[in-house]
């Protein structure tokens, strides 16, 4: 597996009982293949995998492992209170056709760097899939520091790459110090992606490329062909938007805008709750400011399948 592009971390549709819109989730995944993704990450934060059962995982990777039919890989978020249920995951989703694993640590738990190099350790050993480690200490307390990240890497051949999501883009260029090229590194935060591409980064997994998707597209392959003016006209439209991102209230926030823009909805599973009153206003504003501004540099390639 190549780890490379803009890989949309996937929002998950919800219909009105709040069931997974299956129709829904393969009609987004096939909009952004055709916008230029390189790749589909499922069930991860973004795609509030905490809310759903083993079941309902397993049956988004068939949706999407059948929608993209060989033209992207689809990568599972591995992410558990245990390590039995992540070893679990991981198994069952590459027999149900997934390309590719992105590992977290596990929820609630905050240990040591023995405890979490363990759980690591076995799901990595668990399948023969090419696997990313994903590092988000602001969210999850566990911060795998350079140093530990270049310990899995030499030990673990099937770790093929980080998402650093630390916020510190210094991160990048100290892990590619250790590991050269051994590791792809992806930059996690949408409203760090040029700085983590002029730091080394080669991949991004984005949150608001699920209602923007040419536009993301656009400004990582600008930022890498090094296009520096039509790259930062992108950015400082898009950072208002990409800001979302990196708040707690993202999940609802990038649904937000992916319902402003007819792409979505913004049905989120308890204990989110859609938003609300002022948080709402503020945010629609935001949008609304962002699209009577939007540059025409980028601009959709293809529309958005009505069904």
């Amino acid at each position: 597996m190549k780890w490379t592009g803009v890989m949309p971390a996937l929002t998950t549709a919800f219909d009105e009982d709040l069931q997974v819109d299956h129709e829904f989730v393969a009609r987004h995944a096939r909009w952004q293949i055709e916008n230029g993704v390189s790749g589909l990450v499922a069930l991860g934060s973004l795609g509030e995998a905490a809310t759903l059962r083993m079941d309902e995982k397993l049956a988004i990777i068939e949706t999407l492992v059948s929608t993209v039919e060989g033209k992207v890989p689809v990568v599972a978020a591995i992410s558990a209170l245990s390590t039995e249920e992540a070893v679990a995951l991981a198994q069952r989703a590459e027999v149900h056709g997934a390309n590719g694993l992105m590992i977290l640590p596990p929820y609630v738990y905050q240990g040591d760097w023995a405890e979490m190099k363990a759980h690591v350790a076995a799901v990595l050993e668990a399948t023969l899939l090419p696997a990313m480690l994903y590092n988000n200490p602001v969210a999850y307390g566990t911060d795998f520091m350079p140093e530990q990240i270049q310990e899995l890497a030499a030990e673990f051949p099937n770790l093929g790459a980080v998402k650093e999501s630390s916020t510190d883009v210094r991160r990048v260029t100290a892990i590619h110090a250790l590991v050269g090229d051994r590791l792809a590194i992806f930059v996690g935060v949408d409203d760090a992606i040029v700085e983590g591409i002029a730091a080394g980064a080669v991949g991004w997994i984005a949150g608001l490329v699920n209602a923007l998707p040419r536009e993301s597209v656009d400004l990582f392959e600008w930022a890498r062909a090094d296009k520096a003016q039509d790259a930062f006209e992108l950015y400082r439209w898009f950072l208002p938007l990409l800001r979302m991102d990196t708040v707690p209230k993202f999940v609802q926030l990038i649904k937000l805008v992916q319902q402003e823009l007819g792409v979505g909805r913004a049905r989120v599973r308890a204990p989110r709750c859609e938003l609300a009153g002022a948080e709402l206003a503020a945010a629609r504003e935001t949008v609304r400011l962002a699209m009577t501004r939007r540059p025409g540099v980028a601009r959709p390639s293809t529309r958005f399948a009505e069904g």
